[in-house]
């Protein structure tokens, strides 16, 4: 019986493992592993679902164009922290910066899908200050906040801005 369990157990993690190795079922790689992307249409369609809306100073959404606000490249995980951040604290949530050029550059930049820009709000600047914990000021000297999941909130002065590493707030 002790070999059938130790056996079954064996399976079971082989099972888990393939199931959950980075970019197994994924669709685009760009970083150490793979991430789902989004196209702008599909990333809208869960914002609208949610109740988030977006705008742009250009009213555009052409990724290559500074003045657009694109979704085009999107990590989904990025979009699903959105609705997670809309859905937890309950607030109006625009989004006023997305993958379009213009951006800072990096690893963990907007280019790449892990961060969206929001307008400030009242209701937006008291969840971020409650829910999350304060960690001291970025580098560029900007104040963030990091939430459980891992993901910050800077306060950029007239926007907040969002780097999400998973789906959570």
């Amino acid at each position: 019986m002790r070999l059938r369990a130790r056996a079954a157990l064996s399976t079971l993690t082989l099972a888990a493992t393939t199931l959950f190795a980075p970019g197994v079922g994924l669709t685009a790689s760009t970083d150490a592993f793979a991430v789902t992307k989004l196209t702008h249409a599909q990333a809208t369609a869960m914002f609208r679902a949610a109740g988030i809306t977006w705008s742009s100073s250009g009213g555009c959404s052409n990724r290559n164009v500074s003045t657009c606000t694109s979704f085009d490249g999107l990590n989904q995980a990025t979009a699903q922290g959105a609705v997670t951040l809309k859905s937890a604290s309950g607030c109006a949530l625009n989004i006023t910066g997305g993958t379009e050029t213009g951006h800072a550059s990096g690893t963990y930049s907007h280019w790449n899908g892990y961060k969206l820009d929001y307008s400030k709000n009242t209701c937006v600047n008291n969840y971020v200050h409650n829910a999350f914990t304060y960690i001291g000021l970025r580098g560029d000297g900007y104040p963030q906040w990091q939430a459980a999941s891992g993901n910050l909130y800077a306060d950029e002065g007239n926007h907040w801005d969002a780097t999400y590493y998973s789906c959570g707030c």
